[in-house]
């Protein structure tokens, strides 16, 4: 599977399209179904917006708005210097495109072969935001930065999705 088939994966989700979110979610936990078929009641307006230096995916809703970058590796460390350091350049990118409005970048990194929620969420350190995307970004994971001031994300370290989702479609924990 190429990186197109994970950014559609990460569309049809977060559009709550219900027949995807249904087949998507059957080998998941109870608290994991819980925040993907949340989306079908809260569905975001998710737009395809890649470019060289662009956001992959646009997601936007009443509520919140999101531009999301989306990576897939079968590793579970993930360095903004490989391929020829593209992603550190797109991450600084991302940073100047963003905080001019108040939002920030959402990176959407997808674990291939894993068991249970693939998907995790981060976000870049240091950005300033305001109102409730500050309490968001806040609680969301922040790329590591190399002693080299590269960023790099490990898999491990993430928010899975179907707890970020969880928490902004309001659903409380189980107990």
């Amino acid at each position: 599977m190429n990186g197109k088939t994970y950014e559609r994966e990460l569309k049809l989700i977060l559009a709550g399209d219900r027949k995807y979110i249904t087949n998507y979610i059957k080998k998941l936990n109870f608290e994991e179904i819980e925040g993907y078929m949340s989306l079908i009641e809260h569905p975001f307006l998710v737009m395809r917006a890649a470019g060289s230096f662009g956001i992959d995916l646009i997601a936007l809703r009443y509520d919140y708005s999101f531009p999301i970058e989306v990576k897939a590796s079968i590793n579970r460390i993930l360095r903004f210097t490989e391929s020829s350091n593209h992603s550190q350049k797109q991450a600084m990118e991302h940073i100047k495109m963003t905080t001019r409005s108040g939002l920030f970048p959402l990176y959407g990194y997808r674990l291939k072969r894993v068991e249970g929620d693939p998907w995790k969420i981060f976000t870049l350190p240091d950005i300033e935001t305001h109102g409730n995307l500050l309490r968001i970004y806040s609680m969301i994971p922040k790329a590591e930065i190399s002693k080299e001031g590269n960023y790099i994300l490990r898999w491990d370290d993430g928010l899975k999705l179907s707890s970020f989702l969880r928490y902004i479609n309001g659903i409380k924990k189980s107990h």
